[in-house]
């Protein structure tokens, strides 16, 4: 069975779109992967977001327990004015191509903490750059119904050329069986690219802009560099705009 009940419940107290139950088989699980997966839109120009959000989750410790934070950055400025934590237990064994399953409960408990309402929000994990094209990014947009962008540190599916060029801003196609699924975008200079690919409501163009907008001389974009230090709890007031 997937995550926990108490987590579910947490959700059921807020107002998102709830699309379906969490107690669920890893069969079901992959059955509404595909059919969200046609729900999720690809289209999406995004002009002059006031507020961006950054939301990862930490590993769970040795008691199962894990820390799903939510960041939010005002833009241009990318200061923080924000920031929402949620921890519980994850009962979902870590199983690819289910990633959403396992941590979305948590993420979406921490957003709905928020007092800023997000106009835009990078995740550290997949959008359609996934083997049923339903990744994390894809689940939180259709949950939260904003623009949402994956931006992951590995790929999960799919293949790519060599980048051209070591500059930033430098990116290829990434593609799984012909389609276009994302970018392998290099987001600083010399260093490893990341892999960007459409969460919801947004069109590859806009998200591959957005990303670079939101880089600040590091690998990871700034809202969710700042969401993984903050599930780490390595997040110090000095972040704090």
């Amino acid at each position: 069975m997937l995550p926990s009940k108490n987590i579910a419940t947490i959700i059921r107290d807020v107002k998102i779109h709830q699309l379906h139950d969490w107690q669920i088989s890893i069969a079901q699980a992959k059955q509404i992967q595909c059919k969200l997966a046609s729900q999720v839109s690809q289209r999406g120009k995004l002009a002059n977001p006031r507020f961006i959000a950054g939301v990862d989750i930490s590993s769970p410790d040795s008691t199962g327990i894990a820390h799903a934070a939510v960041v939010v950055l005002n833009y241009p400025e990318l200061e923080t004015v924000e920031i929402e934590i949620a921890e519980g237990k994850l009962t979902l064994p870590y199983i690819p191509g289910l990633l959403s399953f396992r941590e979305a409960p948590l993420v979406l408990a921490a957003c709905q903490k928020l007092s800023t309402n997000p106009d835009l929000m990078l995740v550290d994990g997949q959008g359609i750059a996934h083997p049923r094209r339903f990744g994390l990014a894809s689940h939180l947009g259709l949950f939260l119904n904003i623009p949402t962008i994956g931006c992951a540190k590995s790929r999960l599916c799919g293949s790519h050329e060599p980048l051209p060029t070591s500059e930033a801003g430098t990116y290829v196609k990434l593609t799984d069986n012909d389609e276009v699924i994302g970018v392998a975008l290099r987001t600083k200079a010399r260093v490893n690219p990341i892999y960007v690919s459409i969460g919801h409501k947004i069109d590859l163009p806009t998200a591959i802009y957005w990303v670079m907008e939101c880089c600040r001389d590091y690998r990871l974009p700034e809202p969710t560099r700042l969401a993984h230090l903050a599930a780490g709890n390595k997040l110090t007031t000095a972040h704090h705009g």
